[in-house]
């Protein structure tokens, strides 16, 4: 649907140009006829379309999962464009703010998938369909006859994030129908939080700083404990200097 959504908006004259990437990571035996589909999709469309391969690999440690995106959002930074436009909408953000709170995540976690970000390098990344429910997707691509393929391992419930999305949420939504709006909607205010803390913690740092690129330890120590290891996390390579020139001094 994001597809056919921006290939329509450049029909109707959105003045930029339009193009596709499609990350082949050779883990499922269709991943040939995934790369396929993208092929005639794109062909469809009028979009130019590269097909990047990558290899995952599969002893690192920090699962296949975590692996592929690593690989993928790599191909994300080197695709030669200003703005790149990933197809997450609301479920998924639900989903990811109760898996992150699961697993103890803090404000910044708990916010999800931000709808825009710029990366290290490459392209500032969106995400147009972040408040949209996957009903509405579903019932769009239906009404417009379009077509789209399903990964295999989605459906896969030894996966923790599978169980939640097939098991968890929907025995969450017949008690609380509005579940995947609530915790979407909670993910905007952890991200309210996130960026507070993170602009007091920029004020906390001008307010210690004891100059020379040294911070004033009894300044330091008038902060709360949470306000401290907020200021220490921005301020780490000033503390070493600061507590070095204090056994100095």
């Amino acid at each position: 649907m994001l597809l056919h959504g921006l290939s329509g908006l450049r029909a109707a004259g959105l003045g930029c140009e339009l193009s596709a990437v499609h990350v082949h990571h050779g883990l499922s035996p269709h991943a040939d006829a995934w790369a396929d589909f993208c092929w005639q999709l794109c062909e469809r469309f009028d979009v130019a379309l590269a097909v990047e391969r990558v290899e995952v690999p599969l002893a690192t440690g920090e699962g296949l999962e975590a692996a592929a995106r690593r690989q993928r959002h790599a191909v994300f930074a080197r695709c030669p464009a200003d703005w790149l436009a990933l197809a997450h909408h609301r479920d998924d953000q639900a989903e990811t703010v109760l898996f992150r709170l699961l697993r103890g995540a803090g404000v910044r976690g708990a916010a999800g998938m931000p709808g825009e970000r710029r990366q290290a390098a490459g392209p500032r990344l969106i995400r147009p369909l972040l408040g949209v429910p996957r009903t509405t997707i579903a019932a769009h691509a239906a009404e417009q006859a379009l077509c789209w393929v399903e990964d295999e391992s989605n459906a896969d419930r030894r996966h923790r994030r599978n169980h939640l999305r097939h098991a968890v949420l929907p025995c969450i939504a017949q008690q609380f129908p509005a579940a995947a709006q609530a915790l979407a909607r909670a993910a905007g205010h952890f991200a309210e939080a996130a960026q507070l803390l993170d602009e007091l913690a920029v004020i906390d740092r001008s307010l210690v700083a004891g100059g020379e690129g040294r911070i004033d330890l009894r300044r330091f120590n008038r902060l709360s404990a949470s306000r401290d290891r907020k200021s220490t996390r921005l301020n780490s390579s000033h503390l070493v200097i600061s507590y070095a020139a204090l056994f100095l001094t």
